[in-house]
């Protein structure tokens, strides 16, 4: 790690920060997130790792306002809006920061190489699971909506409204492939980029990342459906006769618990599909270059 990486990881964060609120993808609390994930992750896992981050949000961002006109009426199953706040920022890049930090903390300070070092190696498929696993549930939320076929919930098959925690489609199905498998592309062509400036030479075996990310991406976002069948909470409202996220409906009522555990909130599920990301990115990772 250098202050200078750190230094142009916050600028970058910033920018970028800045530029999501002017376009109404975060809020205020959402920029202090961005900036606090962003200069993490570049700070302490690299220019690779950092503008995958970038590529997560980029594209998140561009879905959230696709054909925004058609998917305006969901705003009442959903807890937040398309602005995202610091608790959502965390709950989707927090995982990758916190990879960052680890592969300074456990592979740097002891003066092992990253080449080669398989605690590294771990790290890294690790945090391009968990990117590819909050990419993948967000484009199949995003897009999955859209779908000319109604939702099933993923745990029984029950046809299911639109918007309804746990209801897939295919889709949404084939967009959070998309969306796993977009961060792996881009991983791939980033460290190849990498791998040229500093030596010369290509690393196509690295080719493994792509399949990889997009196996653990579709696993996270897929168990991120399935928790929000089951025990994720949900809440209804009365006055509108409505199942919701939100504890205040869009009608201005106060909701009432309806299933699930209260503490699991949709940031809390969408940080546990990033650490289901990780764990299976890893896993494959080691288990294919070991």
């Amino acid at each position: 790690m250098s202050l200078l990486r750190v230094l142009l990881g916050l600028l970058l964060s910033l920018a970028i920060g800045w530029a999501a609120y002017r376009r109404g993808s975060l809020s205020e609390s959402g920029v202090v997130g961005a900036v606090l994930t962003g200069t993490a992750t570049f700070g302490f896992g690299g220019w690779t790792w950092g503008l995958v981050l970038v590529a997560f949000f980029v594209s998140s961002s561009y879905l959230s306002h696709y054909k925004q006109g058609r998917k305006a009426h969901l705003a009442e199953k959903f807890a937040k809006g398309e602005r995202r706040d610091l608790a959502q920022t965390l709950a989707n890049g927090g995982l990758g920061a916190l990879l960052a930090v680890l592969a300074l903390v456990l592979v740097d300070l002891p003066g092992q190489p990253r080449a080669g070092n398989p605690l590294y190696l771990f790290l890294a498929f690790s945090y391009f699971g968990a990117i590819a696993a909050v990419n993948a549930d967000t484009w199949a939320t995003e897009l999955g909506v859209l779908a000319s076929s109604p939702p099933r919930l993923i745990s029984n098959g029950r046809t299911v409204p639109v918007g309804t925690s746990g209801g897939v489609t295919g889709t949404g199905v084939l967009a959070a492939l998309a969306g796993s498998t977009f961060i792996g592309l881009v991983a791939f062509l980033l460290i190849q980029a990498a791998s040229l400036i500093s030596t010369g030479a290509w690393l196509l075996a690295d080719w493994v990342v792509v399949p990889v990310a997009a196996l653990a991406g579709l696993a996270g976002s897929l168990f991120d459906s399935w928790l929000g069948a089951t025990v994720q909470e949900v809440r209804w409202c009365d006055r509108c006769g409505k199942e919701t996220e939100r504890t205040v409906h869009t009608c201005g009522a106060s909701t009432r618990p309806l299933r699930g555990w209260s503490w699991l909130n949709n940031d809390v599920v969408n940080f546990a599909a990033s650490v289901v990301g990780a764990l299976v990115a890893g896993g494959l990772g080691l288990l294919i270059t070991a």
